[in-house]
């Protein structure tokens, strides 16, 4: 039986150890290596191999792309090869462009990955060392401790006070203990305690495991194959999908509604069916995969220079529409250096054994690793010799306290340290400052009235308590009959620019929520401190007895939540959403997976834990605010650039290609050839290409916006009316007016399709007057090349070829009046449209 058959939970890890092929002292990496090239990458789901042949043939996957391919090659049979190759060459070249910006947006997006990809430790080669994620192999022994993501399903062959959360697989809130150990074969799976699943993470303690399954054939992996989840398709991709199915059923009334007309008016069918095909190519945005997917790959790479990586390019769009930031306030808002203010008795003087007590309890402990226990260990000038560790007890959220347990010569002594209430809890006496001990009843009230105090100046509390021992091995049920030592007084300034950054916060729309841990009173203060003096501050205990729905208001207009476990940061995001907020969520810890899950933008820290870093789709390479101003600012871009292109394709381009529709019912010939709306298409799309590197107007960055498919009708519709009045303007004077042959019609509508499409590009850019907005260089200088390359094309040799003859002065003097009257126009339009619908 393969080892992923096997129920392993049953196993010695001596058969465990025969079976794998492996040892306590771990795989040699000649052996893993092997392993990973038979087995393949530990992921879920294949990803995807990045292949250049691939991604060039994947721009021309459209089926109207390849009907007409097979068209031109059905015309070159039918012995009319010109305007086949003619075809063949546009669709050819436009492919090119958009393979050539694709693959170095791939090629961008493929190196930031590299700097936020989450490793495990494993042994190899009889030594720890850390790998990636993806490269565990079945047989890897895995080395576990607190915030440590589990990379496959494993055995468990050493523990320390190892805890669990295993929520994903069982909805089990509570972390569950795991031991060494055999169970029988049909244990379920929630009652499998020496087993550790992937998709699962340590919360707390230490742990060694030997890895059985890696990838699908995990239990995580079995289920995701099973049900198929996938995370939730970004609202801007649901928008993207709406518009492309919009004009695809537009395309196909279109395709079939021509083909049929030109067939009935006894036009040649082949020619007639290529026309409608080369219709169908303008009216479909073709490029609007690879110009969403430049644009956010470009937006990806200045939020690197920023310091922002982004783990899932779809997260950007979110990014600029997000209006709530959810974020702890240590490292963020504070300076998240902790120091210690002081060490006090239960009279509130400074006490040496009090903080040697702390120093004790910080240089022992070797779960969790704190800042505050760092900043226990900068006093180096006591003296622990004599001390010796023998056993401990980790932190964990729920009893938010640390236990080590010291022999001496003379005796056993368990430390704890943890929330002064928590700590208090497991006391049933205290110390006073002469050494005598009295009831913990006596001194309550005077401890409360001190914690209050010291959290009403902003001061953060940990109560220090101890209790001997006469064994050698403490749990969980020892704490309790301590005696309550002192107080451990601590300070985390606030960042001197904070309140600056908070503000600037607002004026892009964005509501920042604090959400500590904190007791309401050091919320408090730290609110009047950073600016927010009439804060309105919301505590645990009353989310806690508060329903999912009257909890919509309640998060709605708070600020600040103090005193908030670990689980309710997930309700207070999903109550923000509900109100119909783009929620973005920053956390680096143990316990904030589960909000990091539901936050719209889920955002982490490049030293943060395991599973916070890997349930990310954001890491800040800094945990500073200012740096993710800069990264929303960027995300705002990247989305108005992308709808740029949007309503580029929904204006001129869509209105040429309809108007061109209703003059090949009405004129005797057909409008335009196939070569040569194809060869208006490439031309129109060169500076539609260069978008994602445009400038954008400060306004359109002020405010978060998102994806409305309602508002993008409206502006096709207008805009589109618009465009087709001028060109049928356009078809009546080279008609009527200027009595133009067959030739020059085409030849006079190709002029005026693509300067004023290419010219209205920067008309709809901005918001602005054109003339009052500075478009990019690349599209500045495309629109340009754009423009002079058509003017002259015609009288290029390459002009009979497609159909094409020069024209009289008099015919180029009409038209640029006709182009100047259309961007006046749409100046006009756009200034109305927008005073009369909002966006």
């Amino acid at each position: 039986m393969s080892p992923e058959q096997k129920a392993f939970w049953s196993l010695s890890p001596e058969e465990s150890f025969k079976l794998l092929n492996t040892s306590q002292d771990g795989l040699d990496s000649e052996d893993a290596g092997r392993r990973l090239r038979d087995s393949g990458p530990n992921v879920l789901r294949p990803k995807r191999s990045f292949n250049v042949l691939k991604l060039f043939l994947a721009q021309f996957k459209s089926p109207i792309i390849i009907i007409l391919l097979f068209a031109a090659a059905l015309s070159l049979f039918l012995k009319d090869p010109t305007d086949a190759i003619i075809i063949m060459i546009i669709v050819l070249v436009s492919g090119l462009l958009g393979f050539w910006q694709e693959l170095d947006a791939t090629n961008a997006v493929n190196r930031l990955m590299e700097m936020v990809k989450v490793k495990v430790t494993v042994i190899r080669d009889g030594i720890s060392r850390e790998i990636w994620f993806d490269d565990v192999v079945k047989g890897d022994i895995v080395l576990l401790s607190a915030g440590s993501a589990v990379p496959g399903d494993c055995m468990i062959l050493e523990s320390k006070d190892l805890f669990v959360n295993e929520a994903v697989l069982t909805g089990e809130t509570f972390p569950v203990e795991k031991m060494p150990g055999t169970l029988p074969p049909n244990t379920p799976l929630s009652k499998r305690t020496n087993v550790v699943f992937m998709g699962t993470h340590a919360v707390s303690g230490s742990g060694k495991a030997l890895v059985f399954r890696t990838g699908k054939e995990t239990e995580f992996g079995r289920i995701t194959e099973r049900i198929g989840l996938k995370p939730p398709e970004p609202e801007f991709e649901r928008g993207v999908k709406q518009f492309g199915y919009l004009l695809m059923e537009v395309t196909l009334f279109l395709i079939i509604a021509i083909f049929a007309i030109n067939v009935y008016l006894v036009r040649p069918v082949l020619e007639s069916f290529i026309f409608a095909l080369a219709l169908a190519v303008g009216l479909t945005p073709q490029l609007l995969p690879a110009i969403i997917s430049i644009n956010l790959a470009r937006g990806a790479k200045r939020m690197a220079s920023k310091s922002v990586i982004v783990k899932q390019l779809s997260s950007i769009e979110n990014f600029g529409s997000m209006n709530v930031l959810c974020s702890d306030k240590t490292g963020t808002i504070t300076e998240g250096i902790i120091k210690v203010h002081s060490a006090v008795d239960i009279q509130g003087a400074e006490n040496k054994k009090v903080l040697f007590y702390a120093y004790l309890n910080a240089v022992y402990e070797t779960g969790y690793a704190s800042p505050i226990d760092e900043a226990l260990r900068s006093y180096s000038e006591f003296d622990i010799t004599g001390y010796d560790k023998v056993d401990e007890v980790p932190y964990d959220f729920f009893r938010k306290r640390l236990s080590v347990l010291l022999s001496t010569c003379e005796k056993n002594i368990m430390i704890t340290k943890g929330a002064m209430k928590n700590v208090l809890e497991a006391c049933d006496l205290a110390e006073s400052p002469d050494g005598s001990i009295i009831e913990i009843d006596k001194v309550s009230d005077a401890l409360e009235r001190q914690f209050t105090d010291l959290s009403g100046q902003g001061y953060r509390t940990l109560g220090i308590a101890y209790r001997e021992v006469s064994g050698r091995h403490i749990t969980r049920d020892d704490e309790k009959g301590m005696t309550f030592l002192g107080t451990l007084v601590l300070y985390d300034p606030p960042k001197p620019d904070i309140a600056d950054i908070i503000k600037e916060l607002k004026e892009l729309g964005v509501s920042l929520k604090i959400i500590t841990g904190d007791n309401r009173l050091v919320a408090a203060s730290l609110s009047r401190e950073i600016g927010l003096g009439s804060a309105k501050i919301v505590a645990g205990p009353e989310i806690a007895m508060t329903g999912d729905d009257a909890l919509i208001n309640i998060a709605a207009s708070a600020d600040v939540f103090a005193e908030v476990e670990p689980n309710q940061k997930e309700r207070i995001i999903l109550a923000m959403k509900k109100a119909g907020n783009v929620v973005g969520y920053i956390g680096d810890g143990i316990n904030d997976g589960p909000a990091l899950h539901v936050a719209d933008v889920s955002i982490s820290v490049e030293s943060a834990v395991d599973v916070a870093k890997d349930a990310a789709s954001i890491v800040l390479l800094e945990k500073d605010l200012g740096v993710l101003v800069e990264g929303v600012k960027e995300g705002r871009v990247t989305f108005v650039n992308t709808l740029k292109y949007v309503f580029m394709a929904t204006s001129a381009n869509f209105g040429n290609m309809f108007s061109m529709a209703g003059a090949s019912l009405i004129l005797p010939f057909l409008p335009l050839l196939p070569k040569q709306i194809l060869l208006t298409n490439l031309m129109t799309d060169l500076p539609e290409m260069t978008i994602a590197a445009d400038n954008v107007d400060p306004e359109m960055v002020d405010v978060p916006r998102r994806w409305d498919i309602g508002f993008i009708k409206k502006f096709m519709i207008t805009f589109g009316i618009l465009s087709s009045v001028f060109d049928f303007l356009t078809f009546g004077v080279l008609i009527l007016i200027m009595n133009a042959s067959m030739d020059q019609f085409r030849t006079g509508w190709f002029l005026e399709s693509i300067v004023s499409a290419t010219m209205i590009v920067l008309v709809i850019r901005t918001r602005k007057p054109f003339f009052m907005s500075r478009p990019g260089r690349y599209l500045f200088l495309s629109t340009l090349f754009v423009i002079a390359a058509t003017l002259l094309f015609p009288y290029t040799p390459l002009a009979p070829i497609f159909g094409f003859k020069p024209l009289p002065p008099s015919f180029i003097l009409v038209l640029g009046l006709i182009v100047l009257a259309y961007v006046i126009m749409a100046e006009v339009t756009k200034r109305l449209f927008y005073k009369m619908v909002k966006y």
